[in-house]
Order: C-alpha cells, then structure tokens, then sequence
C-alpha cells in the first residue's frame, strides 16, 4: 500500500474519532436539566417554563424531581401541569418582600415543585410544563435549583452556577435569561409576523407605486395622442 493511502486512511480516522467526540461531548451536555425557552421578556406574563429532565443511569429510573423557584425574584401564579402518571406538589412560601401588581400586593409565591409518582426510564426524559402569571422585572436571570432522585437512592444535584468567565460546571442548575425587551425565543412567533407583515406591506407599497407610474404614463400618452389628432383635425 502506498504511503499517500495510508496518510490518507489515517486522516480519516483521526476526522472520525474527533467527530465522534464532538458529538459524545453534546450528548453529555444534552443530559443536562435544563429549562426552556431559554429566554423570556421581564415582566412576561401569561408563559410556561418546561423543564427537560433526562435519565443518565443504565440501570435505575427517575422517581422524583425537585424544582426550586427563587423566592428574592419570586415567579407569581404558578400552576403545574404534570404528565402522564406524575403528580405534583406546590409548595409556597411567604416573601420577604411583597411584590405589588395590577391585581394587589402578594405576599406568597412558590418556592418548590416536587414531581413524583411516574417514571423515567434509562435512555428516555421528561419534560414538566410549568405556567406562570408574571415574571420578575428587577432580574437578568432567574436559577432553578433543581434535585433528581433515583429508583437506587441516587440523587443528583443540579445546583452548581458557573462564575463569570468559567466553563459550565458539572452539575449545572437550569437557567433562564430575562431580557430587557421582546428577544426572547418565545417572542419569535410575533416577531416573524410583524416581520413578514411590515415586507407585505411594503411590497404592496411597491406595486402600488409601480401602478401609478404606468398610469401616469398611460395618461400623458393618451393626452399626447389627443393633442396630435386635434392638431391633425384642424389642418385638414
């Protein structure tokens, strides 16, 4: 075999075993607890934050998930909706702080979801809708201290918050971004319509403006053919 085909295999395989890692080191990071969307407007009403739980264990399923919502920016008027064979427990606790509304002052919000009773089973998740009435406005981000038990005892930690500038930890706790204005993915639908209706209109603007021009056109043709044929009348 020549020596170019055995450079050529060999770089090969190096390309494949590095694609490989590539996608081992996603499905690591994919095996996280995490939150979506990502992101949502502060002060959004009205939403739902879905929880995605994934089973890491071979051999023992998920029996409970522990979700904990900050109380120091609490999220008002949760309700939850847990899936199939799952029940859940709200669990509130009094503010330190009131936060005043539209609909009064509230002096209680939810500190705890505990998800209990279903399964998740190795190589499968969960996702756990969670509906909220208002988000906080003093915030960028709210934690989600989160806790996931085992069939065999284990229970996994998903508390850890990354420093400014260091890689993501281990155990990271799901996070979500509140943005000063409507970037949030869950403002894209609107977004996109008022996108597309803004290029409807103008395109429409367009047509209009084009249509004007050809019968302006066709007007002053048709003056000018008139001045002709009476110039030609009065000759004859």
């Amino acid at each position: 075999m020549s020596a170019s085909r055995i450079t050529l295999r060999r770089a090969g395989a190096v390309t494949a075993l590095t694609a490989a890692s590539v996608l081992l080191a996603a499905g690591a990071a994919s095996a996280h607890v995490t939150v979506h969307p990502e992101s949502y407007a502060k002060g959004a009403t009205d939403g739902v934050l879905t929880f995605r739980v994934p089973n890491e264990e071979d051999h023992a399923y998920t029996s409970k998930v522990q979700v904990f919502l900050p109380t120091d920016h609490p999220v008002l008027g949760v309700l939850v909706h847990p899936g199939d064979g799952w029940s859940a427990k709200v669990t509130t606790t009094k503010l330190k702080t009131p936060v005043k509304t539209d609909d009064g002052t509230t002096t209680e919000a939810a500190s705890e979801i505990t998800f209990t009773g279903g399964k998740i089973e190795p190589g499968q998740y969960e996702d756990f809708n969670v509906a909220f009435g208002e988000l906080p406005e003093d915030a960028d981000q709210l934690v989600f201290k989160t806790l996931q038990t085992y069939s065999d005892g284990k229970v996994v930690r998903w508390i850890e918050q990354p420093a400014s500038g260091d890689d993501e930890p281990d155990n990271p706790a799901p996070s979500l971004k509140l943005t000063a204005d409507d970037a949030s993915p869950a403002a894209a639908p609107a977004r996109a319509a008022a996108t597309t209706t803004a290029k409807a209109s103008d395109s429409t603007a367009r047509e209009l403006g084009v249509a004007g021009l050809v019968v302006g056109a066709l007007g002053l043709a048709a003056a000018a053919f008139a001045l002709l044929r009476g110039r030609s009348s009065a000759r004859s």
